[in-house]
């Protein structure tokens, strides 16, 4: 076969209609077009991401979660041009809001509810910034550092450094501990028995101590001591100290928790076991009836 052959049958091939949209033939190529706009736009969006959030928000000075936002609002701008454009070669007309709640109305027939829920509430938490990248929160039991939110779901790295993908959704209908929301100073609270037979006063004061000597309390507000009751074998004390941010208040209670055994055993605290009262009943004596 010779080479005009061979290009006439591949131009047949890529011209041949597949289907129809809106009486304009949809054919090997249009789809080829359609596939690489859409490539080139993204790779495009991406670049210009980078290079607004590194070069041009981070000097204008506003906050690390704004300008997330921003550069998220604007990739998604970019991507539904992009979208808009080369469903053109196709011959989809996106302009009218009809075919768009067409689409929606469609994907929604198919099971894809969760999917639009959670693309909503991705827009939501990236408007709302109740959760934004890089704070702490706790989710499903789980705490963890955010690091990203896209369109479907937020990726969150947990304190053992693993990846954890959570819908958005998560975010919107269930309970959230954000730590680093609003104020960042976190209270820490530490429980601890001690024997009744110790002296209140040194129990209360090298609680105390133990929290102020730790570089990182903060000194306003300052720590507390509380009495919290008597328990069955102790005394219930329970220290109150604050820190300047949430991400380090585990290792603050690790340190105060070392630091409270160590005066505890330098002024005589004992911190008791706890007890049980057995009471040993000697078994009744059997009568055992003779042979008549």
């Amino acid at each position: 076969m010779e080479p005009k052959e061979i290009f006439a049958l591949v131009d047949q091939v890529f011209s041949h209609p597949i289907f129809t949209v809106n009486q304009t033939p949809v054919t090997l190529s249009s789809l080829f077009v359609f596939a690489l706009t859409l490539a080139l736009f993204i790779l495009i969006s991406r670049a210009l991401n980078q290079i607004l959030l590194g070069r041009v928000l981070g000097r204008i000075g506003l906050p690390a979660g704004t300008q997330y936002t921003l550069s998220r609002v604007s990739q998604y701008v970019f991507w539904f041009v992009g979208g808009f454009i080369a469903f053109q070669f196709i011959g989809i007309d996106l302009s009218g809001l009809a075919v768009i709640f067409g689409f929606l109305s469609v994907g929604i027939g198919f099971g894809l509810q969760n999917l639009t829920s959670n693309f909503v509430s991705g827009i939501i938490l990236l408007f709302e910034q109740h959760i934004r990248v890089g704070d702490r929160v706790t989710v499903a039991g789980t705490e963890g550092d955010v690091v990203e939110i896209n369109i479907r779901s937020t990726t969150i790295r947990s304190l053992s450094n693993v990846s954890i993908v959570v819908p958005n959704q998560e975010f919107i209908s269930g309970t959230v501990i954000n730590w680093s929301y609003g104020d960042l100073r976190t209270r820490v609270e530490i429980d601890v028995g001690v024997s009744y037979d110790s002296d209140l006063g040194t129990v209360m004061r090298t609680l105390l101590e133990a929290a102020t000597e730790h570089p990182q309390v903060l000194e306003e507000p300052k720590p507390e001591v509380w009495f919290m009751g008597f328990g069955d074998s102790s005394w219930n004390m329970r220290l109150l100290a604050w820190v300047d941010t949430p991400k380090g208040r585990i290792r603050v209670v690790s340190d105060i928790n070392s630091a409270i055994v160590q005066k505890f055993r330098a002024h005589g605290v004992e911190i008791p076991y706890p007890q049980r009262d057995l009471h040993w009943r000697s078994p009744l004596p059997m009568q055992v009836a003779g042979n008549s």
